[in-house]
């Protein structure tokens, strides 16, 4: 039992020198040069103006943001299922075909609404 977590806690501090060689090399090597563009407040390519509390952002930010997350979360559940594919057959195959038409009915009518436009 203690192999199976040598493994990871190897893993973990080789990940861990990677970040830190990272961060050092760009303190060392990086330049610095603060202006005021860069000290400025910036959140979610909107610049903020005055206090934060009062400035709203655009409802179609947070719908986009909400939609990459459910598009994303749906498209998780695709691995597990290629993972079994051969074992599910036919029946398997039929069941993620009617999760992708969900999808892209979804996908289509968010798209004719507008939900998708930037401007």
């Amino acid at each position: 039992m203690e192999q199976s977590y040598a493994a990871v806690l190897i893993s973990a501090g080789l990940c861990a020198l990677v970040v830190a060689i990272m961060v050092g090399a760009s303190r060392l090597l990086g330049t610095r040069t603060p202006n005021r563009a860069k000290q400025s407040v910036f959140e979610a390519g909107n610049r903020s103006v005055g206090e934060v509390k009062t400035h709203r952002f655009p409802v179609k930010f947070y719908l986009t943001a909400i939609l990459f997350i459910v598009f994303d979360v749906e498209v998780v559940f695709m691995y597990p299922w290629a993972i079994v594919f051969r074992q599910l057959g036919w029946f398997g195959l039929a069941e993620m075909a009617a999760f992708v038409v969900v999808l892209g009915v979804g996908l289509a009518y968010v798209w004719k609404v507008g939900a998708l436009e930037w401007d």
